[in-house]
């Protein structure tokens, strides 16, 4: 046995499964009914008895093997969602600057080329009448001077620090379902599976089947 000692006070005992002499008397009596049901042979109704008496037995070592299971982690488990939760509260604020000023890098990027296309748009347009004024009058009078715009945006910012830069990053929305191409859709599993148990036995597309086992009641 380790012990792990948290700063905050807890401290969590580290014991391997194999050294658990609970665990491990539940494991002989795994092996032993393994072997036994491997040597059984069922070969009429009277068969059933002992191997039904067997199967409620190796059902009980099963509980009892997960739940000594669960018992070992649950304080785990219980630490890890108090860290995760901790650590949440504790990101929260940098999450939150991280956003804010990525968010902002990104719409000035945005305004800025939006700006860029709105002035080489205006150029273009007067070039076009300019040429349509000289095929009308033979001459020009609109004003070429080029508009005034920003600069372009850098690729990539870089300081003494590091640097940083837009990353494209593609991701979609549904607009119409039906005209998804059908390799792209998956089955709802869990609803068919909730129907099929209700009773539903015929489903365009599906095979259903029963796929018996064996339950007990101890």
């Amino acid at each position: 046995m380790t012990e792990n000692s948290m700063e905050s006070g807890t401290v969590l005992a580290v014991v391997k499964p194999e050294a658990d002499t609970q665990v491990m008397a539940l494991y002989q009596q795994a092996i032993s009914l393994r072997n036994f049901a491997e040597a059984r042979i069922i070969t009429c109704n009277d068969d059933l008895k002992p191997a039904n008496d067997d199967l409620i037995s190796i059902r009980k070592v099963k509980k009892a093997i997960e739940e000594r299971r669960k018992e070992y982690l649950k304080p785990f488990q219980d630490h890890i969602k108090e860290t995760n939760d901790a650590y949440k509260t504790f990101m929260e604020p940098i999450e939150q600057a991280d956003q804010i000023t990525a968010g902002k890098m990104l719409a000035f990027n945005t305004e800025q080329r939006r700006k860029i296309r709105e002035a080489e748009a205006i150029e273009t347009e007067k070039l076009d009448i300019a040429r349509r004024e000289m095929k009308l009058n033979g001459e020009i009078t609109v004003d070429l001077t080029p508009v005034e715009k920003p600069e372009d945006v850098p690729d990539r910012v870089i300081s003494d620090m590091g640097s940083s830069g837009q990353r494209n990053n593609w991701t979609f929305a549904v607009v119409d379902f039906a005209l998804v191409p059908d390799e792209y859709k998956m089955l709802d599993s869990a609803k068919v599976g909730k129907l099929v148990r209700a009773g539903m036995r015929n489903i365009p597309g599906l095979d259903i089947f029963n796929k018996p086992s064996i339950a007990i009641r101890g």
